[in-house]
């Protein structure tokens, strides 16, 4: 399904000076707040238009970037598949830049930061970077980023094969065969985006509370109990544990699809899942609050 109006594209430059393809949907309805979307590896944003058909009618402005390396910002530097020598802290740096651009056009809503699979993983960079910066974080296809708890090997062994490699990803035929059909999409499998350098750079854990800064920003957890990624639900359940353990948060949601695989805003039951992430938000973002929210508490 696709949006009725494309979206618009705008340039952010990143620190080493790649400049940022960023991909804009207002909200056609009254407004809520604004989230910046983050995509997975060997993907790109535009593939999440079904998602900012959803958002955006319920009141919320999406602006979702192709990464370094991907999407319209990987060909037109020619660097399709690549990350630059700094791997995945240019990565994340570069999504940074970007969060500063939204954050700086929309000053006074709610910011919603929300990323999918190696964009969940840059989103948890950033939530450890700047956590006075978002009022909501969701995470799609996730997992506590150590080993162990992130899957590191191969993603697709326990699933019976077909011609796209990509049964780990979803049990939807359509989704898998175009997501092999696009042009702008690559296999990780094939040819990875970055070594084991790159890999540890996303290596990381919540920090404990420390007195007198408690940055309570909701956090969103979103995954199926067949996600290869995070071993079922072991990776997530590590996560939701430590972000209300370690790190104090008070309203921290897990939840974990029974039989989903890994790309849950793309599986047989997207409907119930993104209708679910909806109405999350909107619980937390009331339409016209004219302030922004307060954490709701974790019963």
């Amino acid at each position: 399904m696709q949006h009725p109006t494309a979206p618009r594209t705008e340039l952010v430059t990143a620190p080493d000076g790649s400049e940022i393809h960023v991909h804009v949907w207002p909200a056609t309805a009254p407004e809520r707040g604004v989230v910046h979307f983050l995509h997975g590896v060997g993907e790109h944003a535009l593939r999440y238009a079904h998602l900012a058909q959803a958002l955006t009618s319920h009141g919320f402005a999406l602006y979702a970037d192709d990464h370094l390396g991907h999407g319209a910002t990987g060909t037109a530097s020619g660097t399709l598949g690549k990350l630059p020598e700094r791997q995945n802290r240019a990565a994340v740096d570069a999504a940074e830049a970007v969060s500063r651009f939204v954050r700086d056009r929309h000053p006074g809503l709610p910011f919603v930061l929300a990323g999918h699979s190696w964009g969940s993983l840059l989103a948890q960079q950033l939530l450890l970077r700047a956590p006075h910066r978002y009022q909501g974080v969701v995470l799609t296809g996730t997992a506590l980023a150590l080993p162990g708890y992130l899957n590191g090997g191969d993603l697709n062994k326990r699933f019976v094969g077909d011609e796209t490699g990509l049964q780990w990803m979803s049990r939807d035929d359509d989704y898998r065969a175009s997501f092999a059909a696009d042009p702008l999409c690559f296999d990780i499998g094939a040819a990875p985006a970055w070594n084991l350098l790159g890999a540890a750079q996303l290596l990381s854990l919540p920090p404990a509370a420390r007195r007198g800064r408690l940055d309570d920003v909701p956090v969103l957890i979103v995954v199926g109990s067949e996600d290869s990624l995070g071993f079922g639900g072991r990776g997530p359940r590590a996560l939701a544990s430590v972000y209300r353990r370690r790190a104090k948060l008070s309203d921290v949601t897990l939840r974990v699809y029974p039989g989903a695989r890994h790309a849950v805003l793309d599986e047989t039951n997207r409907d119930e899942i993104v209708a679910g992430i909806l109405e999350w938000l909107e619980e937390r973002f009331p339409v016209a609050s004219g302030r922004l929210p307060r954490p709701v508490p974790r019963a």
